[in-house]
């Protein structure tokens, strides 16, 4: 009898990690180094505020780039195991664009940008447009 309880309770314990786990991989810092970007994200309880832009309210989560207010802010997230599908929109409201935003493994995420326009940051004065697939590398912070 004493077996199976420590049994059960090793079982429950690994379930509770797992779901902790799950629920937590789309609340994250990512960036890439390449193109000086990031995202701040919390797909599950949609509660990121954005910095100087707190009138638009908690949204999913917001895609920057250093140095600058410019942001594509993520208004609807949907995960399905290891894919999120997002709608995201610049912060002019002027252009919106579908992707999906992939973890491959505890560390690296890919976002593929569908439908829509492409995204476009500034940079030292221009606009720069990011590929259409970036990966992005977790971070803490």
């Amino acid at each position: 009898m004493k077996r199976y309880t420590l049994t059960i309770i090793a079982l429950l314990t690994a379930t509770a990690l797992m779901a902790q786990k799950d629920s937590t991989a789309f609340r994250a810092y990512l960036y890439n180094k390449e193109y000086q970007v990031f995202m701040r994200i919390n797909f599950h309880q949609q509660d990121i505020i954005i910095p100087g832009q707190d009138i638009l309210g908690p949204v999913a989560g917001y895609l920057g780039k250093e140095r600058y207010t410019f942001c594509w802010p993520v208004i609807s997230a949907e995960v399905k195991g290891n894919k999120a599908r997002l709608v995201m929109v610049n912060d002019y409201g002027s252009e919106d664009l579908e992707a999906v935003l992939i973890r491959e493994n505890d560390s690296i995420y890919t976002l593929h940008q569908g439908n829509g326009s492409t995204i476009k940051m500034p940079d030292g004065g221009k606009w720069q447009k990011l590929p259409r697939t970036l990966t992005m590398k977790r971070e803490d912070k």
